[in-house]
């Protein structure tokens, strides 16, 4: 009886283990897929409030890839809002940008701290450029420019946002991405009406992917989750901010929003129109999203003035 007893007492033991050892186990793949969309800093965007968090993480893939080509109801979206008027041949469009884009998606091993730099008229005097250089990514956009005025804006540029308009000359070191709002045309027709440098930059980064295009998906995401489909469409500085989000797992703003008397100015221009608006994008929302944003501590934003 006593042996028996023992033996009943020894397979619960072994049972009580087996059952402890079985959700251990499963708490710990729970925590670890869990934790799978997180970076590898001490902070990531995707910590923290659930909301965010999930507007972060259920982004589309945010470039054009053989394997991530747009749907007919994406490009009927996007159609209206560049006034194409015929079918997008995806296969041209990779005859000139590289079929897979080499920018590396969120990671728990990952830690990127970024600098989107925006080109508002309230960086002048801001003495933000030893700052901004500091991160380990400086993510500038169209027209904006480091000579001459690198005390308020820097001098390190990794990624330019840019579509064919605003085209400006860029360093080999850096890496360029085209958003295509109504000139993806360009790109097609193999750089026709092309501003020759950046055809030449296109060109020759096209074998290593460091360029890429963004997918009108992706614009369509940031228009509904993002802004709440508010203005015709998002601005370019706004899209940048967004793809930062992917890119990148800390983020600092620098140079959006009206300068000081309010106008919607560039840091590299001199300003004749005195009452200069934010035209067809919802530019005021855009800036309060930011603002948002860091009051929760998910991105740290300098105003300049």
């Amino acid at each position: 009886m006593v042996c028996k007893l023992r033996k009943i007492r020894v397979i619960a033991s072994l049972l009580s283990i087996c059952v402890a050892a079985v959700f251990l186990t499963s708490s710990w793949n729970y925590l670890r897929l869990q934790k799978s969309s997180y970076c590898g800093c001490n902070q990531c965007l995707t910590d923290g409030d659930p909301c965010i968090r999930e507007r972060i993480i259920s982004a589309p893939k945010p470039f054009l890839s053989i394997k991530n080509k747009i749907t007919e109801d994406i490009f009927n979206w996007w159609k209206v809002n560049v006034n194409l008027s015929y079918q997008m041949k995806m296969d041209t469009v990779f005859k000139v940008i590289p079929p897979f884009p080499d920018f590396a998606e969120p990671s728990p091993d990952r830690c990127k701290i970024c600098a989107v730099v925006g080109n508002s008229a309230n960086l002048k005097g801001s003495r933000y450029g030893p700052l901004i250089d500091f991160h380990d990514i400086v993510i500038r956009i169209n027209r904006g420019r480091t000579k001459g005025y690198e005390a308020d804006v820097g001098t390190k540029t990794t990624y330019h946002i840019m579509y064919p308009e605003s085209a400006t000359y860029l360093e080999n070191t850096t890496r360029l991405i085209m958003f295509p709002f109504k000139s993806m045309l360009l790109v097609i027709t193999k750089y026709a009406h092309f501003p020759l440098h950046l055809a030449i930059n296109v060109s020759s980064n096209r074998e290593n992917g460091a360029v890429a295009i963004l997918s009108p998906e992706f614009m369509k995401y940031v228009h509904e989750a993002w802004l709440g489909n508010k203005g015709y469409y998002p601005s370019t500085g706004f899209l940048t901010f967004a793809l930062s989000l992917f890119l990148c797992d800390e983020v600092t703003v620098f140079g959006f929003g009206a300068d000081s008397d309010g106008n919607w100015s560039h840091y590299f221009e001199r300003l004749g129109n005195k009452n200069l608006k934010t035209g067809a994008h919802p530019g005021g929302y855009e800036y309060d999203v930011m603002v948002q944003l860091d009051k929760k501590k998910k991105i740290r934003f300098f105003k300049g003035w």
